[in-house]
């Protein structure tokens, strides 16, 4: 954008300002409010003159932005032309706006519903995992079996030579959790306690760490332990660990009965949320402003800087940039077309969704009045919250028109879903 400032306004804004600056001026030899404008000029002109210009510059562009009706993602880069003594002012604003977004195939989207229901084993498998939790490991005196906990000591070397994570000490590994590398936790099958064994172990070609993946290690192993698992009874003690004084049993499985469908209708939700804003996305082709892009890529990687105990404000301890690039577009796109749908339509912040929203993460908190009220204080914060709030009425708004068809899955399938 290239605007043009009038020197008659410059010049007029210059002697209004240095009229001011003379009335408070005090200057050896003269008396306060008495010093001649040409001294004046002389001692403060090209001051004021830069003071005078820069405001203009922002003035005059807010007033060309309005007057244009744009939208600007983050202020301008400008570059000046003129403005001397007597001449007008020219600059050019080089600025991203936000794109016009013309909605369209945002109602009547095709969504599945999953749909499912809780079954006796289902109840059953739920049980058996809360006695998992309540269950301890004894020191057993017969070699390891599936289900069991081998306790190890193990180092590990690639042709010879450590490598980082490759040893560990008192490291607990349940045979058939395949929470380790297939081919070492393969390897302790029947170990017993004291026992030393080397493994062969292939790294699979997209493990985590690049420097280790596709490559063979070595590992010395020392089993110290073979543990197996002891679980509680189903009995009253057992109950009442659960917060559950009378009804034994019965009064348990009714109540994890009802928690599990709590659990259920978050998970269809959060699945129906998930394809209801991929299909919004695939409706529309977005042009993304770089500038929000850039932005949301470096909050990503402070965030995920802050998970790893990095410092999230020196560039140096960011992670790259690549791997958070497809997200960083992914929240750009959804918050523009979000907040267009809630324009158009139009939807308004429910004041009492956000309240339920602020309650119900103070109740995680041992202070929640504490968190109230440092939510409640700040700006920024709160506005996180009503956006996450907006977002959900969108969702509501779009689910609620659109095309729903039910898909019949089995209760397991749907809250632990292959990946």
């Amino acid at each position: 954008m290239k605007v043009q400032v009038p020197a008659d306004r410059i010049e007029t804004e210059v002697d209004k300002r240095l009229l001011e600056v003379g009335r408070r001026a005090k200057l050896k030899g003269f008396r306060p409010g008495k010093v001649p404008m040409k001294v004046i000029r002389q001692q403060y002109g090209p001051q004021v003159r830069q003071e005078v210009l820069s405001e203009l510059v922002q003035s005059s562009w807010y007033e060309a932005v309005s007057e244009q009706q744009l939208r600007p993602v983050g202020g301008p880069r400008i570059e000046t032309q003129g403005a001397g003594q007597g001449e007008d002012l020219t600059f050019t604003a080089t600025f991203e706006v936000f794109p016009e977004i013309a909605l369209a195939g945002h109602e009547g989207l095709a969504i599945e519903k999953p749909v499912a229901e809780i079954a006796p084993s289902d109840l059953d498998d739920m049980i058996e995992r809360l006695r998992r939790q309540r269950g301890h490991w004894h020191a057993v005196e017969r070699k390891a079996r599936r289900g069991d906990r081998v306790v190890v000591d193990f180092d590990g070397t690639i042709d010879g030579q450590p490598f980082p994570g490759g040893s560990g000490r008192e490291v607990a590994i349940v045979l058939g959790e395949a929470r380790m590398l297939k081919d070492f936790e393969a390897g302790l099958a029947d170990i017993a306690a004291g026992e030393e064994r080397r493994l062969t172990v292939n790294f699979p070609p997209d493990y985590g760490a690049s420097e280790l993946a596709g490559r063979t290690a070595e590992f010395q192993v020392t089993a110290r332990r073979v543990e197996e698992e002891h679980l509680p009874d189903l009995d009253d003690d057992f109950c009442r660990s659960f917060g559950i004084e009378e009804g034994g049993i019965e009064k348990l499985r009714s109540e994890v009965e009802e928690n599990m469908r709590q659990e259920m209708a978050e998970r269809v939700r959060e699945l129906m949320k998930r394809q209801a804003l991929d299909r919004l996305l695939e409706a529309h082709d977005v042009d993304l402003p770089a500038a929000l892009v850039e932005q949301e890529i470096l909050s990503l990687q402070q965030e995920a800087a802050r998970r790893m105990g990095g410092k999230a404000n020196e560039q140096t301890e960011l992670p790259p940039r690549e791997p958070f690039e497809d997200m960083a577009r992914r929240r750009v796109g959804l918050g523009l077309l979000i907040g267009e749908v809630a324009r158009s339509v139009p939807i308004r912040l429910d004041t009492a969704r956000v309240r339920a929203r602020l309650e119900m993460l103070a109740a995680s908190y041992p202070k929640p009045a504490e968190l109230l009220k440092l939510y409640t204080g700040n700006r920024e914060l709160m506005a996180q919250i009503e956006t996450a709030v907006i977002e959900d009425q969108v969702v509501d708004w779009l689910l609620d028109r659109a095309d729903v068809t039910e898909k019949p899955m089995q209760f397991k399938d749907l809250m632990e879903p292959a990946h």
